[in-house]
């Protein structure tokens, strides 16, 4: 099942399972923005998030290319591998770029993507372009397991910052990379292990600019149903704001169940 929350949709999409994952996913517009430019996909063996950028003319588009072309990866029947992700991210990028308005002019489209993909029986491959983030929740510790392509980032990083002036900083929403944004796609990748009792989060800024990590941690370690965390993690950030589009994805791997 491919679930993809386009603009007009404002919140939720149901729990569901495989023999290995349990997952909730949620998106919601804001209380402040008219459209929501995030898109959603929680689709196993892919779970991803995409928050466009450059308008709700150019911006929606780009997000739902981004998850068109990852959602591939599920419908076509062929296994998964990491190969396979980077050619679908590469795809998504070529489109992104190639976006024109009606007289041919580029609509200067991008996207951040975050996604999380089990590649084979014990691993994970996970990649990030932008700001949107992955978490994850292991015997109770709250691990930021991506790092944000932004301004903010690169001055905490040559300690111009601190990390608590970062999230209240007038260039925290400026980001070094994207898809479609570049000559060149340069995302990070990962290789994780898939673990019993390992919780995943992803989200996009609308969640992380409103919710420190602690608030975080402390719904996710308080919502043991996938999707009542989903839906509680956008309810605080509407609670504390809601001024961007907010959209998460929470993926288990349960702890009693055997991943033979």
């Amino acid at each position: 099942m491919i679930v993809t929350i386009g603009p007009s949709e404002q919140n939720t999409v149901g729990t569901a399972m495989t023999s290995h994952v349990e997952y909730g996913s949620a998106t919601h517009v804001g209380r402040v923005r008219t459209h929501n430019e995030d898109s959603v996909l929680a689709a196993p063996p892919v779970f991803a998030v995409a928050d466009g950028m450059g308008g709700h003319a150019a911006g929606d588009v780009a997000s739902a290319i981004v998850v068109e072309e990852l959602g591939r990866l599920v419908t076509d029947g062929a296994p998964v591998t990491p190969d396979r992700l980077r050619t679908a991210v590469q795809r998504a990028d070529d489109r992104v770029r190639g976006l024109r308005d009606p007289d041919g002019a580029p609509l200067g489209a991008g996207s951040t993507v975050t996604a999380l993909v089990l590649t084979g029986r014990t691993a994970w491959t996970a990649l990030n372009c932008g700001d949107s983030r992955l978490y994850r929740l292991a015997d109770g510790r709250l691990e930021q397991v991506s790092t944000d392509h932004s301004l903010v980032q690169e001055l905490v990083e040559d300690g111009l910052l601190s990390p608590e002036e970062a999230r209240s900083h007038p260039s925290r929403h400026v980001i070094t990379r994207a898809v479609g944004a570049a000559a060149v796609l340069r995302p990070d990748w990962w290789t994780l292990p898939l673990r019993p009792g390992d919780r995943f989060l992803l989200c996009t800024d609308g969640l992380t600019n409103e919710v420190p990590d602690d608030g975080l941690a402390a719904l996710l370690g308080g919502h043991p149903d996938p999707q009542q965390a989903a839906d509680a993690l956008v309810a605080a950030a509407l609670d504390a704001g809601g001024r961007d589009n907010v959209s998460v994805v929470v993926v288990d791997v349960p702890g009693a169940r055997a991943l033979g």
